[in-house]
């Protein structure tokens, strides 16, 4: 049965994002030969391979069957896994960085190559130790014991690199695994030839490389187990994030508690929380009160008094008081798993910078393997005699050297550090291609209600006249407004409360909308609202000071003017402090709000900002957006991503802070949890340092190999005398795939 046969059409069918774990991979070319496999399958929107997560990210509709992937990926000589959409987020079994055995590998590898490596690179340091193996064990005798050790190495622990390197060259696409076997695989067959064979060598060519071929294959299985302990030490930002759940909890259910696994918890559940744990899921509380920690969310060290009818989010800390939750969900649902999805996809993501390096490693290896053959040829006609030993380590130097691991590392793990490291301080990248677009912005516009300001209308003055006293009025002009949901009346009665006034009962309401309303508080008739509320109703008003910033209510008291509030939004503790970090961060700043200019300016003027458009529609506020992005500038906004994400989807990158809901995550590119804006400084800085660090290991992958492959093919030695050892080669081939995971752990502490 073909693809074609297999694959059902999913016209107008929406494609669905699927990931699979890969087992298999060594380097960049094995990332790249699964995407060539992949981009044949019918019917997918996308694909591609991320090495340092072996993960697949495909985009097909719901008529490709998981078994086509599936299939694509085992006939390319992988092996691959569908991970469940409902998985619980984070959970292990989709990051392998080490194969499959390999730590027993190396030891056994390191077991065999240990006796050989110390009589041969012994004796060549210490004569004396040469001489005492000649006379303990003669030289032929030595080399059978040679060869049964290599070739227990080659066939047990060196297996990996023969069979990956066979399947690679069935492909057509060879790999790290084919530059291996063909380098120690060329010396196992020389030294064989020579030892059981001399009279087909010439006498000075008789020499026995058993020695770097088992040298070769420790050193790059010791080089794996090194990176992968690195990456995952560098990579496990998922996996404490995923530690804030617990992994069990107590439910009610038929009249018992029953302590159940947190995948087992169902919608509905009756859920036991003692002081001290952790909530499993997202609930609504039903019995009890307690502060909650919310600073895995928030970044507020205080904790927030929760109780009956309030919402708790998973992986948040009870207190001190013993509280029953019902989930409002499953496991692999609610705000710590969507976050955890984020960051999921982040690191699985793409940057367009990988686009060259993708380019330059689907030729590498065919290239470095017409190297190779160029220098065994070049060598063995114009080398010093021994001609072939010095041809063949060579050719051998340059296969083992030119590795393509670098290179497939240099993106994918400065991304996964990165966005991890962001992750924990609250910052949230939907997709890698979002830290690189946040690196590049120069111009930063900004709303100001809920962003620069508390966006929470407080009282900011008043005027009380007299025999009027001010918590007099305060509380009949809040008693009046007790019902209303209107922003000054909430103001009002913020400060009634904050004052510790008791309300009273409000009749005879009377509301004129956008303008004020009339009530009977304690007999007394109020007027409250503007000032031509209160004129249209025959009452005189005192004017207020016109240069204040705000809105104002006047009150009137039995038909007399009593006094006015002046109501404004208050700017916000660590604006002025963000503000300055940007700035010296070279972005140009400006505000684009909603409110009129009377309540903006005086915001901008506080914050040395003097680009100002108030009074925008939203789309007013895209308008606004569009002018500076065709200015040529990277355009960033900052939202609060719910009203304003027309706006969020004109920028170059649309930020919502303070969000936390599902709307804030899906309209923006990135998502500040914690309402901070010193995030956004932070947010900024941590993009750019994750960009430079990837131009750096690029820089180093592609700078190592224009350098060594050159001396390992002998180019210097006509003028220098310089040969590279195919052992010193191996011992730089895993040196450079682990300086660039190395390097990209600085961003950890950067």
């Amino acid at each position: 049965m073909t693809l074609d046969s297999m694959a059902a059409p999913s016209a107008n069918r929406p494609a669905e994002p699927r990931i699979f774990a890969v087992e298999g991979m060594t380097c960049a070319a094995c990332a790249a030969r699964i995407e060539r496999v992949l981009a044949q399958v019918p019917g997918l929107d996308s694909a591609h391979v991320n090495l340092a997560t072996n993960r697949a990210h495909v985009s097909a509709g719901p008529d490709i069957a998981d078994t086509l992937v599936i299939g694509a990926i085992e006939d390319a000589g992988y092996a691959a896994t569908r991970l469940a959409a409902d998985r619980l987020p984070g959970e292990a079994g989709a990051d392998h960085h080490d194969a499959p055995g390999l730590p027993r590998q190396l030891t056994l590898a390191i077991l065999l190559t240990l006796p050989v490596f110390l009589a041969e690179m012994g004796g060549h340091l210490v004569p004396a130790l040469h001489h005492l193996r000649a006379a303990w064990i003669d030289d032929r005798t030595f080399g059978l014991v040679q060869l049964a050790l290599a070739t227990l190495l080659l066939a047990g622990p060196g297996r990996s690199f023969f069979v990956g390197g066979f399947k690679a060259a069935r492909h057509a696409s060879p790999d790290m695994n084919t530059l291996v076997s063909l380098g120690a695989g060329a010396a196992y067959l020389f030294s064989l030839l020579s030892l059981i064979g001399p009279a087909w060598l010439p006498e000075e060519a008789r020499h026995l490389y058993f020695e770097p071929a088992m040298v070769i294959v420790t050193l790059v299985l010791l080089g794996r187990f090194i990176e992968g302990r690195a990456r995952r030490r560098a990579t496990d930002s998922i996996e404490r994030l995923a530690a804030l759940r617990p992994s069990r909890c107590r439910v009610r259910r038929d009249g018992h508690v029953l302590e159940i696994a947190l995948e087992d918890v169902q919608r509905g559940d009756l859920i036991e929380i003692r002081p001290g744990e952790r909530i499993p899921v997202d609930s609504d509380i039903v019995e009890g009160r307690s502060p909650i920690d919310e600073s895995m969310l928030t970044g507020e060290p205080l904790p927030v008094p929760r109780g009956p009818g309030e919402r708790v989010i998973g992986g948040t800390v009870n207190q001190t008081g013993a509280l029953v939750i019902r989930a409002r969900g499953l496991a692999h649902e609610g705000v710590l798993a969507d976050i955890i999805r984020m960051v999921e996809a982040a690191q699985g993501s793409r940057l367009p910078i990988q686009a060259l390096v993708d380019r330059i490693t689907r030729w590498f290896v065919p290239g470095i393997l017409v190297v190779a053959v160029l220098a065994f040829g070049a060598s063995l006609a114009f080398g010093p005699e021994p001609a072939l030993p010095f041809a063949l380590v060579n050719a051998i130097a340059v296969l083992i050297i030119a590795c393509p691991c670098a290179m497939g590392l240099a993106t994918p793990i400065s991304l996964l550090i990165g966005t991890g490291r962001a992750a924990e301080a609250g910052i949230l990248f939907r997709s890698g291609d979002a830290l690189q677009r946040l690196a590049n912005i120069r111009h930063l516009a900004m709303d100001k209600t809920g962003t620069l300001t508390e966006g929470k209308p407080r009282i900011a003055g008043e005027t009380i006249h007299a025999p009027q006293q001010s918590d007099t009025v305060l509380r009949l002009a809040a008693s009046a407004e007790a019902r209303s949901e209107h922003p000054l009346a909430i103001a009002l009665l913020d400060e009634a409360r904050s004052r510790g006034l008791t309300l009273a009962e409000a009749t005879e309401l009377s509301i004129s909308p956008g303008s004020g309303l009339a009530a009977m508080v304690e007999g007394h008739a109020v007027h409250l609202g503007s000032a031509d509320y209160l004129a249209d109703n025959g009452i005189a008003v005192t004017p207020f000071d016109p240069s204040a910033a705000g809105s104002l209510v006047h009150v009137a008291i039995d038909r007399v003017h009593a006094g006015t509030f002046l109501v404004a939004d208050r700017l916000r503790a660590d604006a002025r402090e963000a503000v300055e970090q940007l700035r010296a961060l070279g972005l140009t700043l400006s505000i684009v709000t909603g409110d009129q200019a009377a309540g903006a300016l005086p915001i901008a003027e506080a914050l040395g900002i003097a680009d100002v458009t108030a009074g925008a529609t939203p789309a007013g506020k895209v308008a606004a957006l569009e002018a500076l992005v065709q200015a040529g500038e990277g355009v960033g906004f900052v939202g609060d991503g719910i009203n304003d994400a027309p706006v969020l989807a004109a920028a170059d990158i649309g930020i919502a802070i303070g969000g936390g809901t599902d709307v804030a995550i899906s309209a923006a590119d990135l998502v500040l949890m914690r309402h901070n804006l010193r995030a956004l400084a932070e947010a900024i800085r941590m993009a750019r340092a994750t960009i430079r660090n990837i131009r750096e290991n690029l820089v180093w992958a592609f700078g190592y190999n224009l350098a060594l492959v050159p001396v390992a093919a002998g180019l210097f030695y006509p003028v220098f005398g310089w040969q590279l050892s195919p052992m010193l080669a191996a011992l730089a081939m895993a040196f450079s795939s682990l300086s660039v995971v190395l390097n990209a752990t600085r961003l950890r502490w950067s």
